[in-house]
């Protein structure tokens, strides 16, 4: 996230497959993804389910916002 044409980018992080029983929650994403290092960017982690279109909408919507 370095890169001149990265700067002040919003991540949005869609943490897919939540619908399954060991999948990884929001804090551990963000531990493993090293978000919590990341500075001059917004970040967001939305949990979602692809195959039933939980928490597509609400990702899309906080990058409009961001």
């Amino acid at each position: 996230m370095v890169e001149d044409e990265l700067r002040g980018a919003a991540v949005l992080v869609l943490a897919n497959k939540q619908d399954l029983p060991h999948a990884m929650t929001a804090p551990e994403l963000a531990v493993k993804l090293g978000l919590l290092s990341i500075r001059g960017h917004n970040w967001f982690i939305q949990s979602s389910c692809a195959t039933s279109g939980d928490g597509l909408f609400e990702g899309l919507d906080w990058v409009g916002k961001a």
